[in-house]
């Protein structure tokens, strides 16, 4: 089942507790007071300020050469593969990772490049020997392999370092490059408690959206060496996602690098504490991942707990069968997520 079924229609404006996705935040005072207060210039031009002090903090912080500025996470993953590789070559990636599952197959449809999809382990890695298998052989009736794309978080997941250090380092040793689809990567650093330097490190490029967990409304960067930033840039123009004034965008993102990182524990606290609340209800299956709780209700209730939910005010996703991705994030604060958890308690009570 796709991870986005049911999450449109629920009338989230009237919604008290929305945990449909981390994309459902909206700017805070603070963010909307740096909008506001944004020089502005044209990006298309180079001369956006906001957009370049951007580019130019998350290359550092990221320890790469140069950073581009994109509208969505989608184009930036399609950017960098894009930049990577030419057309009739190959990115072997997980079956299950977004890039494969949820990206409409852009690389191939606008690229020529082929998807090779491999197995994803249970813990989101992928292993270094699966890896190595599914590089082709130098023959003229194979594709060329050219790129491992991973994924940290993959469902909420945070992939360990070492276990990233292995996939890249398999991939490296079959002469691939390595890109990372890092959408929520201030989750994975911020549960593994490492830098973001030290996971960005191991990749060659790597892409991070800025409106899920960090709540801006709009915009992603690609980060990785000055040269295939340049080739990125290109492909940014010819995709349509050349912005002018970007600035107010930027400038959310800035604010939200400065304010919204550390506090990303706080998410994950609190699915933490659903997922508890869950499991002493004994109403079905549950996992836990950074700040995502995957429950699973027992006898298909997903539709009447999805209808009684809603008339209390919360909204969830999900179809009528299987698991129901529950996301918690800086909008929902400790009287939504009661909220819930009475909600919650009131049905199964």
């Amino acid at each position: 089942m796709s991870q986005y079924a049911g999450l449109a229609g629920a009338g989230a404006n009237a919604a008290l507790c929305d945990l449909r996705s981390d994309t459902l935040t909206r700017p805070d005072t603070g963010m909307m007071r740096a909008i506001q207060a944004a020089e502005l210039g044209d990006d298309v031009y180079g001369e956006d300020p906001q957009v370049n002090r951007l580019e130019a903090v998350l290359a550092e912080r990221l320890g790469k050469e140069a950073a581009l500025f994109l509208p969505s996470g989608t184009m930036s993953n399609l950017a960098g593969l894009l930049a990577h590789c030419q057309r009739g070559e190959e990115i072997i990636l997980g079956a299950g990772y977004h890039v494969y599952a949820y990206e409409a197959a852009g690389a191939s449809v606008l690229g020529g490049i082929s998807l090779c999809p491999v197995p994803v382990r249970d813990d989101g890695a992928l292993d270094p020997e699966v890896i190595a298998g599914a590089v082709k052989a130098d023959d003229s009736h194979l594709a060329v392999s050219r790129l491992l794309s991973l994924e940290n978080t993959h469902n909420g997941l945070a992939v360990p370092l070492a276990d990233m250090a292995a996939a890249a380092a398999a991939g490296r040793t079959a002469g691939l490059a390595v890109h990372l689809d890092g959408a929520r990567f201030f989750n994975a650093t911020v549960a593994l408690g490492c830098s973001e330097a030290a996971l960005a490190g191991l990749m060659d490029t790597v892409s991070i959206c800025l409106s899920k967990g960090l709540g801006t409304p709009a915009g992603s960067v690609l980060a990785g060496p000055a040269d295939l930033i340049a080739k990125a840039r290109r492909w940014r123009k010819m995709l349509g996602g050349g912005m002018r004034q970007a600035g107010v965008l930027a400038a959310a993102a800035l604010y939200a690098l400065e304010h919204n990182v550390a506090r990303l524990a706080q998410d994950h606290d609190r699915a933490a504490e659903l997922a508890d609340v869950l499991r002493g209800l004994g109403a079905g299956e549950v996992s836990l991942a950074t700040n995502m709780v995957f429950f699973t209700p027992k006898e298909g209730r997903n539709d009447a707990l999805r209808m009684h939910l809603a008339s209390e005010g919360v909204v969830i996703g999900g179809g009528s069968s299987g698991a129901i991705r529950m996301v918690l994030h800086k909008d929902v604060d400790n009287g939504a997520l009661d909220r819930a958890v009475q909600g919650l308690k009131s049905f199964y009570g």
